[in-house]
């Protein structure tokens, strides 16, 4: 089965099933605006909800990703070596970049649609790096409407992206 036969299976909406994917982390808009489309709607409409979607977890991300990174550590060993993991993952190569150029550099880090980019690890890497949320929110969203644009462009066949 696949996704769009399964969220049609769901029983909610287009818009919905749009907005809902887009949430999803590692999925984010870079899966949710061919689903919106490939369940029937506009690209343009697709694209709108979510990029909405996409944003929408962010700010909860930034405020509380280090509180639950702490109380993971401190449920069992597993928990401790995944937050260690995450830890790296948002504060390697890709995380200095984003420290030496703040502002772009977060906004070029979530607007470039590959996997390991995106609203959810943007966030994850201004919270690692004690960002304040005014400071993060404005490159993640701009980052958010740029790989939507790229995105939508792929989908309507404007553009060819290889993997």
């Amino acid at each position: 089965m696949d996704i769009v036969s399964f969220i049609s299976d769901m029983g909610v909406g287009k818009a919905l099933a749009t907005l809902i994917v887009s949430m999803l982390p590692v999925v984010e808009l870079r899966g949710a605006i061919p689903v919106g489309v490939g369940l029937g709607l506009p690209v343009w409409q697709a694209a709108v909800l979510a990029m909405i979607g996409n944003m929408l977890p962010v700010p909860f991300i930034i405020a509380f990703a280090r509180e639950v990174m702490d109380w993971l550590r401190r449920k069992s060993d597993r928990a401790r070596r995944f937050v260690a993991w995450l830890e790296s993952k948002g504060q390697g190569r890709r995380a200095d970049r984003v420290r030496q150029a703040k502002f772009w550099g977060l906004l070029l880090f979530v607007a470039i649609p590959l996997p390991g980019t995106g609203a959810w690890t943007g966030a994850l890497v201004a919270a690692l790096l004690n960002m304040r949320m005014k400071s993060a929110i404005p490159p993640i969203l701009l980052g958010v409407l740029a790989a939507g644009l790229i995105v939508s462009l792929a989908t309507a066949g404007v553009i060819h992206l290889v993997f």
